[in-house]
């Protein structure tokens, strides 16, 4: 019985092939392996302790081998060698419980592998009373060398931080021998017992394991290793998005199955269509498919062809993007721990004195009149943001007109309830505010357009400068992993006043959200420098001009 499946819409990935496999008289005698990939799209391995993960790798990757490696769990030297001795014989890495526990796992696992002889490498035992033979040897490389017939590489040394990733790295071919870092030679000779040839099965060429590297999966990545699938690390994070080398694969390669291997899996919601999401193998500027704290977004603030409205339109197309890439460039030094992304806010509907046609009191600029900023910006690197001024009319309204660029992966949405009025307001009379309601309904129908189209995670940003703008922010739909969602503090003038709405706007927000903020060429006093803006508590993911 295989893990728990959740289908996903992944599709081929460049795997590596195994050697060994025996021939003429040779493969008669030789002990059988066969591997399948799994059923289903996705596969779950979540265990928890790693003698149940190595069973529930085995079993996600193989049908049976006579010939399986075993290693004792805490054992890292035997677990090590045992890697680098069962990806070279294509078979699995199973493991005995520490202090004599419990084996029912293990031995579940040989009993449906079908498996003759074990090669118990270090401190293992085996398990073989009344079960399968058991070859033992000390986890030295000569002495696996000599009784498995490997010709192994030269040993390599890795600390437990790098296991993971040096077991992913192994090649069938010609394995390294792998050892702990600083560890003594285990010395000693090769037990009593003769393991016979293993001819490999097909390589999984169709399938991918993806693993955060944690200590439990060890053995897992060994296991596939020895079956023929590509391993793929995610850096330690559980969302597939988050990892910019796993979207590349996914997408390049189009794999039929992937295996997410690692107990923080289990945790993580969505990971089917975040798994979707990711082998689009579509990338926000940057890097990934998360903005945050992955990335540092630096904006000019705007609409195209004006300047009355902010600095992005102060000059043409081509001198903002390069206007925008030096604003970001002056933060590259100051911010180490995330990639720095100069962006677009484009003022795509701008709030007016007068009713208009449709009496909204908000002009809608043509999607073609935008299109070309926000194309030539994705094709610079950069990230777009389409802003919102909606007068008497609503959010959802004005962006459903927008939604063939929100459809484009590195565009995201800002709503300025500042400019939403209600029944009888005008514009700088009132100030405009929005039911958190309304933000909600945003929230839902942005989310549900990402996720239709697979996208990378989107931003929205809410502007707001005082507290009533958008009453009951606490109740904020934080639940859409679909999106980024970011309180931006745009107020102007004073430091002592700026500093005074950003301590008093985060004393009501909810935990999950980004924040960002803006400098005011003319209206602050004084305008803050990189230096200090970076300086700000906490430091924002998002710093705007205008």
């Amino acid at each position: 019985m295989r893990s728990p499946t959740v289908p996903i819409a992944v599709t081929a990935a460049l795997l590596v092939s195994g050697c060994g496999a025996a021939s003429g008289d040779d493969a008669e005698q030789a002990a059988g392996v066969a591997t399948s990939a799994p059923d289903a799209r996705l596969t779950l391995v979540a265990d928890e302790d790693p003698v149940a993960s190595a069973a529930s790798a085995s079993r996600a990757l193989f049908d049976s081998a006579d010939v399986v490696v075993v290693a004792r769990d805490g054992d890292a030297a035997g677990t090590l060698l045992g890697a680098s001795a069962a990806t070279g014989l294509g078979v699995p890495l199973l493991l005995e419980p520490a202090g004599g526990g419990p084996a029912d796992a293990l031995s579940s696992e040989l009993e449906r592998l079908g498996t003759t002889t074990v090669l118990a490498v270090g401190a293992a035992e085996g398990r073989g009373e009344g079960g399968p033979e058991v070859v033992a040897v000390p986890a030295a490389p000569d002495a696996v060398a000599e009784v498995t017939g490997l010709e192994l590489g030269e040993a390599r040394e890795v600390d437990a931080d790098g296991a993971a990733a040096a077991v992913a790295e192994l090649d069938p071919e010609r394995p390294a021998a792998l050892q702990p870092t600083g560890a003594e030679p285990a010395g000693g000779e090769a037990g009593n017992g003769e393991l016979p040839a293993v001819e490999r099965a097909e390589p999984l060429e169709d399938t991918v394991v993806v693993t955060t590297g944690a200590p439990e999966a060890l053995a897992g990545v060994a296991t596939a290793r020895a079956a023929g699938a590509r391993v793929q690390l995610t850096g330690g994070g559980t969302d597939p998005r988050g990892s910019a080398e796993l979207v590349e694969l996914l997408g390049e390669q189009q794999p039929g199955t992937v295996v997410a291997l690692g107990a923080g899996f289990g945790a993580e919601e969505g990971l089917d269509w975040k798994l979707e999401a990711a082998a689009t193998g579509a990338q926000l500027p940057g890097g990934g498919q998360l903005l945050f704290p992955q990335h540092f977004l630096v904006a000019l603030y705007g609409s195209p062809g004006t300047g009355a409205l902010g600095v992005l339109g102060e000059q043409d197309l081509p001198a903002s993007i390069e206007r925008a890439r030096a604003h970001a460039a002056d933060y590259e030094p100051l911010v180490q721990d995330a990639t720095v992304v100069p962006t677009f806010e484009v003022i795509a509907t701008v709030a007016s004195a007068v009713a208009g046609p449709d009496g909204n009191y908000s002009t809608e600029l043509p999607v073609e009149e935008l299109r070309p900023w926000v194309e030539a910006a994705g094709e610079a690197g950069m990230y777009v943001v389409i802003d919102l001024q909606p007068g008497r009319t609503d959010f959802v309204t004005q962006a459903e007109q927008y939604r063939s660029l929100l459809e484009l992966p590195h565009v995201g949405l800002a709503l300025d309830p500042e400019w939403r009025l209600g029944p009888g307001e005008v514009h700088l009379t009132q100030i405009g505010s929005v039911s958190i309601d309304e933000v909600n309904a945003v929230v839902t129908w942005l989310a549900d357009l990402t996720r239709a189209a697979d996208l990378p995670q989107k931003l929205l940003l809410l502007h707001q400068f005082r507290v009533d703008m958008i009453p009951d922010r606490d109740r904020l739909d934080t639940s859409r992993d679909e999106l980024a969602l970011m309180v931006h503090a745009d107020g102007q003038g004073g430091q002592g006043d700026k500093q005074a709405t950003w301590r008093t706007l985060r004393q009501t927000e909810p935990d999950e959200v980004a924040w960002g903020w803006k400098n005011f060429y003319d209206e602050d006093t004084p305008m803050l420098t990189p230096e200090e803006t970076v300086a700000v508590e906490p430091r924002p993911d998002l710093v705007s001009y205008q």
